[in-house]
């Protein structure tokens, strides 16, 4: 190798030297300013809590047929646990008003809502919406039959059925509105 091609290779190894240096530098620089401004300003909004906590909060609540569920154990927001009596109160109230709010007003509504969720898969035994086969034994049954273990539920040889389907907010009027419509969707 010559003289040249050393004080080449010199030079390059110093340049690209620096430009490394120089880049790490940079993305250094970047993340202290980035945390002094964007992860503060992030976890300060008020939107951003609250989409996290709503892709954080459970899909459902499980009520159980025989237990008190007319109170559900909701968190409210800046209660502290000195005055039981308040808070449960204010969390009677939590639940009431974030049932009536959420209430589906038809009966395929709810099945949208609730009862997809097992008669959508076939969960537990479920069988699903628009299968004739499944729902042909199930029909001959008689319609009240059907409405009966909607309304207080059921357990069967191939699966269980919750009362109301776990929607026990629901008004029976509307819990036999979605049977209805099962009903059509497997005919």
């Amino acid at each position: 190798m010559s003289k040249q091609d050393t004080r080449f290779f010199d030079v390059f190894g110093v340049v690209i030297g620096l430009l490394v240096v120089g880049a790490i530098a940079l993305f250094a620089l970047a993340r202290i300013v980035a945390s002094h401004t964007q992860d503060r300003q992030v976890l300060s909004e008020a939107a951003y809590r609250k989409d996290v906590a709503t892709r954080i909060a459970p899909p459902a609540q499980v009520v159980l047929a025989g237990q008190a569920n007319s109170v559900q154990q909701v968190a409210v927001a800046g209660q502290d646990n000195s005055a039981p009596a308040a808070k449960a109160e204010a969390t009677a109230a939590a639940a009431g008003s974030a049932a009536a709010a959420g209430m589906p007003k038809t009966g395929t509504e709810l099945f949208e809502q609730s009862c997809n969720a097992c008669h959508g898969q076939g969960i537990a035994g479920a069988p699903k919406a628009g299968d004739k086969a499944a729902w042909a034994p199930r029909i001959a049954q008689g319609t009240a039959m059907l409405y009966e273990h909607a309304l207080k539920g059921f357990t069967g040889k191939t699966g269980m059925m919750p009362p109301k389907g776990g929607r026990m907010d629901a008004p029976d009027d509307l819990v036999k509105q979605a049977v209805d419509h099962m009903l059509e969707m497997a005919r």
